[in-house]
């Protein structure tokens, strides 16, 4: 998209602003890195995360909330954007030095609100684009894709989350810094409020944690709270503490200032965890297809506004933030493009319910299966190949068409009745199959056909990659039936 279309089209979203940008609600969008579906003590996890429970329970928990995507970069992308990350070009987490990146093209949510009047700052992970800006890249930064303030990282907190030493505020690298890396952020929403805030501007604050994502740093005394744990675990559940004590701190200085009833307020991650056992009952991890890699918590709560203490079991996902937010502030979405979210808006008030006709789908080329989708109850799970049967790698695939892999396998599961994905139920319900499978095929294509193909990106696979990946597959068969 041209620069002069772009402006045309947030012109014309500013034009449909129906209020005054003063009586706006604010919104503070919260994800977390590699947060798995059953960690939190709200989905029965066992961390610690009284102020994440609290806000679940007085807010709307959904028990089937979705990212966008298996793993960190697309997921952010469908979160920005409201649509597939792979109509974008975002097919996988973005290494340091790639090609692939958001591009400038892409309107984002930061861009709308912006464009209507809100002040706009992002403190966390970023992971779109490189960052600070590489000139031999040259691609955009958190600025150009509407945060008029950045604190973040390119990837993750490095070396750890102690002690963080990759920071870049506003373009700018500012060295190590001590602490953990989520009371860091805490610290700097703290420091944005007193030194950026205009109190007559309603703020869009999106707020990407590095926890729990490893390399996991986490204060003794919280390690301390899981005796009966092995060490990594502990560890592990100790860094989610720190997350929601992080988490809390930003509450409550929002509520100090009077700002937290009018703030809508979402906390979710970006996919599943790395940890099986993170995951709950779901089958498989992050980097996958199954629900363990892309099911996730789903928090919102806005006093007063919204319906609380509510559990949903509506499906949905982070695209659907995007027309969310624009119904909740009065302004259209883009209409010059294809969206995959919807508005949450009336069923999260408790005055409707959600009218989805597009099934949600996830394509990721790097796994086995690359694709699935949820249309209603039902998960299709679609692979280029037979993981049992796979001993090498697709070796005629060659670079930059990642998006060649094309599924021939498919699984289909009941998630009513198996939220674990361990009966296949594609021989049982063949017309089910075929109906599903129709309708998969003409979004898959659809969406693929959108997104750019980059020069560079990383191979399919290696020998080695999908060895390991039959000999996981056949060991998670077998925790499953025993």
């Amino acid at each position: 998209m041209s620069e002069f279309r772009k402006s045309v089209v947030l012109l014309v979203i500013l034009l449909g602003c129906v209020l005054q940008a003063a009586d706006k609600p604010n919104v503070l969008i919260i994800l977390a890195d590699d947060l798995g579906y059953g960690d939190l003590g709200c989905y029965e996890g066992k961390a610690r995360t009284p102020h994440l429970d609290d806000l679940a329970s007085k807010g709307v928990r959904f028990t089937d909330w979705y990212s966008g995507a298996p793993n960190c970069s697309p997921a952010r992308v469908s979160l920005m954007t409201g649509r597939m990350p792979v109509r974008s070009g975002m097919y996988s987490y973005r290494a340091p030095g790639q090609v692939m990146h958001l591009p400038d093209g892409e309107i984002t949510l930061a861009e709308i609100l912006k464009g209507a009047g809100y002040q706009t700052a992002h403190v966390g992970k970023w992971h779109l684009s490189c960052l600070p800006q590489d000139e031999s890249l040259n691609q955009p930064q958190p600025a150009d894709q509407g945060f008029e303030y950045s604190l973040g990282t390119e990837n993750n907190a490095e070396p750890s989350h102690l002690n963080p030493v990759n920071f870049v505020r506003n373009g700018t690298e500012i060295g190590m810094q001590e602490g953990y890396a989520c009371q860091l952020l805490a610290d700097e929403v703290e420091l944005w409020f007193n030194s950026e805030y205009d109190e007559e501007q309603p703020f869009f604050l999106y707020l990407p944690f590095h926890e729990p994502h490893a390399k996991v740093a986490s204060p003794p005394e919280m390690v301390a709270n899981y005796p009966d744990e092995d060490k990594k675990s502990a560890e592990y559940y100790a860094n989610i503490e720190n997350l929601d004590d992080a988490i809390g701190r930003v509450l409550a200085g929002l509520r100090e200032r009077g700002l937290l009833e009018n703030t809508m307020v979402f906390f979710g991650s970006d996919n599943g965890s790395y940890r099986f056992d993170s995951n709950g009952v779901l089958r498989g991890k992050k980097g996958e297809v199954y629900d363990g890699g892309i099911k996730v918590p789903g928090i919102f709560y806005f006093e007063g506004k919204f319906e609380g203490n509510r559990v949903l079991d509506t499906p949905a996902w982070l695209p659907d933030m995007l027309p969310t937010v624009c119904e909740l502030v009065g302004l259209e979405p883009p209409s010059d493009r294809r969206l995959d979210g919807v508005s949450l808006l009336e069923e999260l008030r408790g005055s409707g319910e959600v009218d989805r006709e597009q099934a949600l789908l996830w394509y990721f080329y790097r796994s086995s299966p690359e694709a699935s989708m949820r249309f209603g109850k039902y998960s299709l799970v679609a692979r280029a190949d037979d993981p049992v049967r796979r001993t090498h790698p697709m070796s005629d695939l060659d670079m930059p068409f990642a998006k060649a892999v094309k599924p021939e396998f498919f699984e289909l599961y009941d998630l009513d009745a198996d939220p674990g994905q361990r009966e296949d139920l594609a021989k049982a319900m063949p017309e089910k199959l075929e109906e599903l499978k129709k309708r998969f095929w003409i979004l898959f294509e659809e969406s693929r056909a959108e997104g750019p193909d980059w020069v560079g990106l990383p191979e399919y696979g290696s020998m080695k990659a999908n060895h390991d990946k039959v000999k996981e597959f056949l060991r998670n068969e077998k925790r499953f039936v025993e």
